[in-house]
């Protein structure tokens, strides 16, 4: 009854051809190009991963600290996704937007027989942070209503503030790769003193300390995957604190 309510009163429009009922129809849903494959960390020219292979990377990018990335869309300008995703970040705010970004994330695992209890075993999902005045603004961080969806299908749980961060930085997209690089040095750190966020069940009295991440699988959430940077530096603080490793989930990638 609340949800009809909200519907009646607020509408949901397709943000693709306007029509009314949900945010994407499923005609505009079915022209996106959900990725069939999962590639490596190279910013150019990367490589397409075998659906057996156990990691994310080719020989050329065996230094970065992520293990691996997972992405269901490509990042085109004019394209619907990059709307769907300015739409979710940027007003309206559109926080319900991450149940149907969700479900398209998932259509990519299953596409790419990587919904797999193998895979999803002794893992968690850890959101990238904001910083403090950009939650303020928004009134969410997008990347943790992201995972919360995530983890109710995936049936992973959440750790929402083991990873903080620790300082306001530049928009990235404003940088180039170098000056993006040395904006995010220092940005994220390991909280001593997080509290796990268990949407999906309760892991006893466990804390979202660095003891939670140890030995763990870490997948990073976040909504767009661009040089890496972000993720890269967030994998570095991960595996320092402990992570066995660290890998990262994408609506979308550009490049």
């Amino acid at each position: 009854m609340k949800q009809f309510l909200l519907d009646l009163l607020f509408p949901k429009f397709c943000l693709g051809c306007k029509r009314e009922g949900s945010y994407l129809c499923e005609d505009c849903r079915s022209l996106l190009d959900i990725t069939q494959f999962y590639y490596c960390l190279c910013s150019r020219n990367h490589q397409t991963i075998p659906p057996n292979e156990k990691y994310g990377k080719c020989s050329r990018c065996q230094n970065k600290k992520l293990s691996g990335l997972y992405f269901a869309l490509p990042y085109k300008e004019g394209h619907i996704t990059k709307k769907l995703i300015y739409k979710f970040k940027y007003k309206p705010y559109l926080k319900d937007l991450a149940k149907t970004l969700a479900g398209i994330l998932i259509e990519h695992f299953i596409i790419t027989q990587k919904n797999t209890d193998a895979i999803w075993k002794n893992s968690v999902l850890v959101p990238v942070p904001l910083d403090k005045k950009k939650i303020k603004i928004r009134g969410y961080n997008q990347s943790e209503e992201l995972a919360k969806e995530l983890s109710k299908v995936l049936q992973v749980p959440i750790i929402s503030d083991v990873l903080i961060k620790t300082k306001i930085t530049s928009p990235q997209m404003e940088l180039k790769k170098e000056a993006r690089e040395k904006n995010l040095l220092g940005a994220f750190a390991v909280s001593d003193s997080s509290v796990i966020a268990s949407e999906v069940r309760p892991l006893g009295d466990e804390r979202g300390n660095p003891e939670s991440i140890k030995n763990k699988k870490i997948f990073l959430v976040d909504d767009v995957y661009t040089t890496g940077c972000t993720m890269e530096e967030c994998a570095r603080v991960l595996r320092d604190a402990g992570a066995k490793s660290v890998w990262g989930i994408a609506i979308a990638r550009e490049g």
